[in-house]
């Protein structure tokens, strides 16, 4: 079996983070990149039904997350990561979550996790 990594970079999105009541109080613009490994029959085939549709992968981020609250980068990367493997059919995904602008004289926070289907 051969895994392919596609990647999705620079991904805007909308969701409540933050620590502070300030932070809570309205939806803030993170940025997410995401690797996916996949099995990618599509390579051969070159039809849609045979891998990631982006668009729609894209699309249920920005929803699921529009009405959510987290505290911390690292709980909202956990989620979105679990959320991909569970709905997605991926082997693995790397996760680069950044809160932009949030400190001063620091361009931006964030993290980057890798979590796979074994565990």
């Amino acid at each position: 079996m051969y895994m392919d990594k596609l990647q999705l970079l620079g991904i805007k999105f909308k969701c409540k983070l933050g620590v502070y009541a300030w932070e809570q109080q309205k939806s803030q613009i993170l940025l997410l990149d995401l690797i996916l490994g996949i099995e990618n029959q599509a390579k051969i085939t070159d039809s849609i039904n045979d891998t990631i549709d982006y668009a729609q992968l894209i699309a249920r981020i920005r929803e699921r997350y529009a009405h959510q609250s987290f505290q911390l980068l690292e709980a909202l990367a956990e989620d979105i990561a679990g959320f991909l493997l569970a709905e997605f059919d991926i082997l693995m995904v790397e996760v680069r979550l950044v809160k932009p602008g949030i400190l001063p004289d620091v361009r931006e926070v964030g993290i980057h996790i890798v979590r796979n289907n074994q565990g």
